[in-house]
């Protein structure tokens, strides 16, 4: 090896070394790949806000909608790899569109997984003065009408779908899935009656909250600290049912390991305080952190689950 060719590698090895040691000097900037408003984005806010007085910087929390997470995440694959930019990520971001749609990038091999930050349930809801008055009766029918019931989820393709689907195969029931855009609209037509049940995400809580919807359960492996009335799927009748998702948190591929370990443990920390874990479970989610290897984990085995469920159900993104 030449002479030029050790000294590029030890100022390589020396400039990410003095980074690792002054990280963060400079404002670091969170990508949020959806809407401003959303759960997503009030995380990754309140998160922001607590870190940047724990790191002595400033947090700008950067707002990059579109392709279902893809174009933030996308920003955040193509950053340096110098811990100044990390971008927050469901699982249907990292996991899902991965195996539905061609991508710019590579989950695995353009990101350094940091930490997981929370954790989702779906939520199978019906209208108040519903029939289906609990999981057991919605089985019941399920079984005594193969393929007359339907159920509504948030789009073709998503988590609720999937969600959906995972049911269809545990319980081994037949229902046909009607695919909205989007929460609102199918948790509107739930509540006029044009489709019995809806696989939705949490934003339907508010009006179970208000009595415009009923909740039968939800479809995590525990019950949600907020709602711990509902009872999980698994309890109510289709024994390990568990459709479950998460936000995390992602670096671009490169981040030197002080940088990542110091980012891990500001998040960690972060986390651990009584006002975020009280604003997370208001938003009915379930505080949830990792080692950056937990997390690289958690995508292996979901990637495993999901992969074989899209194949089994012939799932395709429109």
């Amino acid at each position: 090896m030449s002479m030029r060719l050790w000294v590029g590698i030890l100022s390589i090895f020396f400039i990410f070394n003095l980074n690792a040691q002054t990280f963060p000097s400079k404002p670091l900037k969170f990508i949020v790949p959806y809407p401003p408003g959303g759960g997503t984005d009030i995380l990754g806010r309140a998160l922001g806000q607590v870190m940047g007085e724990s790191m002595g910087q400033t947090i700008i929390v950067e707002n990059r909608p579109g392709a279902n997470g893809a174009l933030g995440s996308d920003i955040v694959a193509k950053s340096a790899p110098d811990g100044y930019t990390v971008g927050f990520a469901g699982s249907s971001t990292h996991v899902l569109n991965p195996l539905l749609y061609k991508l710019n990038y590579d989950p695995v091999k353009d990101f350094t997984p940091v930490t997981t930050v929370a954790t989702t349930s779906f939520v199978i809801i019906v209208k108040p003065d519903s029939e289906l008055k609990s999981l057991g009766n919605l089985l019941a029918q399920a079984r005594a009408n193969p393929g007359k019931l339907s159920y509504g989820s948030f789009g073709n393709a998503s988590a609720g779908h999937l969600a959906g689907e995972m049911f269809k195969y545990t319980a081994k029931v037949d229902m046909v899935h009607i695919p909205y855009k989007g929460s609102a609209p199918g948790q509107l037509d739930v509540m006029g009656g044009a489709i019995p049940l809806m696989f939705s995400d949490m934003s339907a809580m508010p009006h179970v909250k208000s009595g415009k919807l009923r909740a039968l359960a939800v479809t995590g492996s525990k019950r949600l600290a907020a709602y711990p009335e509902i009872p999980t799927v698994a309890e109510a009748g289709v024994p390990g049912y568990d459709a479950q998702g998460w936000f995390a948190v992602y670096a671009p591929a490169g981040v030197p390991r002080p940088v990542l370990d110091r980012l891990n443990a500001e998040f960690v920390k972060a986390l651990s305080r009584p006002d975020i874990r009280e604003r997370l479970v208001s938003l009915g989610l379930e505080p949830a952190t990792t080692t950056p290897e937990g997390l690289a984990a958690l995508m292996r085995a979901d990637r495993e689950k999901w992969v074989k469920l899209i194949a089994q159900a012939g799932i395709k993104a429109e």
